[in-house]
């Protein structure tokens, strides 16, 4: 078993002093053109992270069983060497991308992400509001344990993707030199990403690299003030209520449907879906009755 660091665990130290600067920025510096800090907001997001880890170490045991199982199966073996776990980064953001862009537009995988995207907010302890049903992300990390990647290798990947995207939720970084951000996922970029404008949803689901999204016709650049949030924001800051609101929603939903396939459409259709029969109809709309010119040039 290699041997690798819990990069998220060295890096709190980080995290909180990033924080703490962020914080003292906005009182140094205001600037009215960001959401900034609000406390009840924070502490939740604080409590969603604290929370995730505990419910994460929970999801690891049958995790951990299952990716050790498969890789014992597979004849393959990537030792992790100096010049494999650059590679193994690359594969693992690769997964991470499509990982992602799953839990995007799937109601069921989108139940557990939307936790991330609860807040109005913008900073660095938006980075910190963590699902606490993260189980549903393993299966796309299969391949690489079926390549021969050790399961700790996997896992090492996974926080070392979690632990830069920390820096990328802030308002205080402008766009970055034009070759920084056509490669990487920069603050700009999740900036778009985190916001609720009907140009914006669902776009740059990028971890490390901003790449996959310019490959696979998901990216979108900043060009006006996101406005974070959700399209339908929940007004709580319970964190219990936070990490389960979608799933409720979808019980409720699948209560209400009057068929089975209505009942599938509500946990694999995306986040958005009605049945046809709760769908507002398309109205028609009625051809213009011509009318006399207007008296004046102006038009009302």
């Amino acid at each position: 078993m290699p041997h690798l660091p819990d990069v998220v665990l060295w890096s709190v130290p980080a995290f909180v002093l990033l924080t703490v600067l962020e914080m003292v920025s906005y009182r140094l510096l205001p600037d009215e053109r960001a959401e900034g800090y609000a406390a009840k907001d924070a502490a939740t997001s604080i409590g969603m992270g604290l929370g995730s880890l505990a419910f994460d170490a929970l999801w690891k045991i049958p995790i951990v069983a299952l990716y050790t199982a498969l890789y014992e199966l597979t004849p393959l073996r990537v030792p992790v060497l100096w010049w494999t776990l650059p590679l193994m980064l690359l594969v693992q953001d690769f997964f991470y991308y499509w990982s992602h862009r799953s839990h995007h537009v799937v109601r069921i995988l989108w139940a557990c992400h939307v936790v991330h995207h609860s807040s109005r907010k913008f900073n660095f302890t938006t980075a910190l509001r963590q699902p606490w049903t993260s189980w549903t992300v393993w299966p796309f990390y299969v391949p690489m344990i079926l390549a021969g990647v050790h399961p700790a290798a996997v896992a090492f990947c996974s926080s070392a993707n979690l632990v830069y995207q920390f820096w990328v939720h802030t308002e205080r970084v402008g766009k970055l030199p034009r070759p920084v951000e056509y490669v990487f996922n920069t603050p700009s970029h999740h900036r778009v990403h985190h916001a609720s404008q009907g140009d914006y949803l669902d776009r740059n689901y990028g971890g490390i690299l901003i790449v996959w999204d310019r490959l696979f016709g998901s990216f979108t650049a900043e060009e006006k003030r996101p406005v974070y949030g959700l399209t339908k924001n929940i007004r709580t800051y319970n964190p219990l209520r936070v990490a389960t609101h979608e799933y409720v929603a979808i019980a409720r939903d699948i209560r209400a449907a009057r068929t089975w396939r209505d009942r599938a459409g509500h946990l694999f259709r995306g986040p958005g879906w009605q049945p046809a029969s709760k769908r507002e109809p398309v109205k028609t709309p009625r051809p213009e009755t011509p009318s006399a010119a207007p008296v004046s040039g102006r038009v009302a």
